[in-house]
């Protein structure tokens, strides 16, 4: 790989290293687990799969994926970068919002432990 100091961004480098590690299969293989090979594929088909026109419930039936999965790879599409259900999670999906009223108090209450002569209460 080239040093980063060659180029003037680091997305720029980044390219050259991409451009480099597709071109060169082993090297392809040996970094990419088997498990990514497989989202690899898959995504490729679902988009395949898009493109032919097939709902999202034969895709998922077809390829063992959720609804949800395919979803998400149908906006990859759309906005031209993948980002999986939990990154999107950190930007897009709304935050659960608890409400403002103040809490009531609880009111005391005795604790208790059970014994061979049944509860005793405790202070």
């Amino acid at each position: 790989m080239p040093p980063v100091s060659d180029y003037s961004s680091r997305k720029e480098w980044e390219k050259v290293c991409w451009n480099k590690i597709l071109n060169s299969k082993k090297l392809l293989e040996m970094l990419v687990a088997p498990y990514e090979r497989r989202n690899f594929v898959l995504r490729a088909a679902v988009v395949d799969l898009l493109g032919s026109g097939k709902s999202y419930r034969e895709i998922g039936d077809e390829l063992w994926l959720s609804s949800q999965t395919i979803s998400s790879i149908k906006k990859a599409l759309i906005e031209k970068g993948y980002k999986s259900y939990r990154e999107r999670g950190k930007t897009e999906r709304k935050k659960r919002v608890w409400s403002n009223y103040p809490r009531k108090k609880k009111e005391s209450y005795r604790r208790y432990r059970r014994t061979k002569y049944g509860k005793v209460y405790m202070p």
